[in-house]
């Protein structure tokens, strides 16, 4: 019997094979190309294990499983050579909003979770520049965050409690718990008592080295977070299933806690021709605050007055023709040259009239001694400097030109704000040996310290393609040495999994590895990810095409029935 039909006899939900799906399932946003076996739709719970038991009982076929929702990842981290698992089908439902939670299932697209608790008036505020095409799973695989995360952190942050079926096959509910409960927890005769018994131990012989080894970031999505377990009162294992990216088990439900936003906003709108000064300029807005601070820059500017028109769309449609208006001057700033080298926007928030414009015009006296372009804008007038920043990659993505296609691969850097004298000019000495070679633009959240940097690369060329981890290595030693992250939001996945033992210390790797073996033993789930990666895995499966369709039209497919 075909392995479609073994597994189609086993579940409810639907398996395919045809050739278009398998395509259609190699790719995410990242580089990479990997052809699944199988993709399977899994209708509920019962079926994922039943899949889990099959792999299981059946070791011989060398199987695996990775879920998968929007394909926005950037990393890689949804691509397996064995089965993926849809969750975008069926575990679609948001399944209950309280006074100040959500239960939500994983295949729950962002947009459609806020359209449900803001009808009480809350969000989940850990929400990604994609918000409008990922899933609340992509986001708790990835440990993502966002323009909010200067003020309220990433979704680990956000979790309360997560139902997830293990390696075993059964699923289980993960919650913080008492260090009291941790001993009755410790002495169950099962494999989550095991883990937590394994997991405890692991933490407390090596307290130290976990310790020491913890970025220092204010975000941080590599790895396993043990530094984040254990606390005087708590022993909390959603920080390690939360930035798995699937390597630990299947998360099946999620409940996140929410907060209520403050109705009142006001940006503090920056101009930079030159970064001279940009370390001084950041440290002097922090002082003051905002619940957000971003930047983008010069290339992301002209690549959004270019394409007017389409970011126009993502505006509402009864604002339709205010877009033109509202990016008119840097359109024609654009035109003549004149554009500034980086933008900054700082987002004051208060929860009374008044309390935000006097924030952002305290930032904005603060800053006058630098002879700086500075404007304070308030509520509506901020919309275009969102999309702007939100939209940049996927502007990027859609007009990266003939040959041309985005590459992100160091694409989420983050150190310390404090470091950015020093660290800012040696990145830009080092991507200046790459002129010609690769275009880049810049974009982040500046407040965190961190970029995205997005270079266009010729990939039909093998030695543009070649740079990558040569380019990848430098920017990450250099990171390193300010004890830095590799990536704040966007994880490991294919790309930077390979760096994890340079990044953390051989020793520290090995924990790594010992938490894989003690959640899967039998390497069950998502493969080639966190402490299976290397470099020529990962430059084997590079995707030497330059377009992306099928991910781009992803969010918007109908789903097989």
């Amino acid at each position: 019997m075909a392995l479609k039909d073994q597994i189609q006899s086993i579940i409810k939900g639907e398996v395919l094979d045809d050739q278009q799906t398998l395509n259609t399932y190699s790719k995410d946003a990242s580089i990479f190309i990997i052809k699944p076996q199988l993709v399977v739709f899994p209708k509920d719970s019962e079926d994922i294990k039943a899949l889990v038991k099959y792999i299981n009982e059946n070791p011989e076929q060398n199987l695996s499983l990775t879920p998968r929702a929007a394909a926005t990842c950037m990393s890689g981290g949804p691509l397996n050579d064995s089965i993926i698992l849809d969750m975008t089908k069926y575990f679609n439902s948001v399944l209950e909003v309280g006074d100040n939670f959500a239960r939500t299932q994983p295949g729950v697209f962002y947009r459609d979770f806020e359209k449900k608790t803001l009808e009480k008036g809350l969000i989940l505020p850990c929400y990604t520049s994609s918000r409008e095409i990922c899933t609340v799973g992509g986001m708790v695989g990835n440990n993502a965050a966002g323009e909010k995360s200067l003020s309220f952190g990433q979704t680990e942050k956000w979790v309360r409690k997560l139902k997830v079926i293990l390696s075993d096959g059964n699923e289980y509910e993960i919650y913080p718990i008492d260090k009291n409960v941790l001993s009755n927890k410790v002495s169950q005769n099962n494999l989550e008592g095991e883990i937590y018994k394994k997991i405890s131990e692991l933490i407390n012989e090596n307290l130290e080295l976990i310790k020491s080894s913890q970025p220092h970031t204010s975000k941080n999505s590599t790895g396993y977070y043990l530094w984040k377990v254990s606390d005087e009162q708590t022993f909390d294992l959603t920080k390690l299933i939360v930035g798995s990216q699937g390597t630990l088990g299947i998360v099946t439900e999620i409940e996140f806690q929410l907060i209520k936003p403050k109705p009142q906003t006001a940006m503090l709108e920056i101009e930079l021709q030159n970064l001279e000064k940009l370390d001084q300029i950041v440290n002097t807005v922090l002082e003051f605050k905002p619940e957000s601070f971003e930047c983008f820059d010069d290339a992301t500017l002209k690549a959004a007055t270019k394409y007017i028109g389409e970011i126009a769309k993502d505006f509402k449609k009864t604002h339709g023709f205010e877009v033109y208006l509202k990016i008119l001057p840097e359109y024609l700033m654009s035109l003549a040259g004149q554009l500034p080298k980086l933008i900054l926007i700082a987002e004051f928030t208060g929860e009374n009239e008044g309390e935000e414009i006097d924030l952002a015009q305290k930032a904005k006296e603060a800053l006058t001694k630098f002879n700086i372009h500075l404007r304070v804008i308030h509520s509506n007038d901020e919309e275009k400097y969102w999309i702007i920043r939100r939209d940049s990659f996927n502007i990027l993505r859609h007009h990266s030109g003939e040959n041309m296609r985005t590459a992100p691969f160091i694409d989420d850097i983050i150190i310390s704000p404090k470091d950015l004298p020093q660290f800012l000019p040696r990145l830009q000495e080092l991507l200046k040996q790459y002129e010609g070679k690769i275009i880049y633009t810049i974009a982040g959240h500046i407040g965190n310290g961190n970029f995205h940097i997005i270079p266009l690369m010729n990939f039909s060329d093998e030695n543009i393609r070649s740079l990558i981890p040569e380019i990848s290595e430098k920017v990450f030693n250099l990171v390193f040495e300010f004890k830095g992250s590799m990536a704040a939001e966007h994880n490991d996945g294919l790309v930077r999994g390979p760096y994890l033992p340079k990044m953390y210390g051989e020793q520290m790797y090995q924990l790594f590895k010992e938490v894989k073996e003690i959640f899967d033993p039998k390497k069950i789930f998502n493969p080639h990810k966190k402490t299976d990666a290397t470099i020529k895995y990962s430059m084997d499966h590079l995707d030497h095409g330059v377009k992306l369709k099928e991910v781009e039209d992803y969010a918007a497919t109908p789903k097989p029935t």
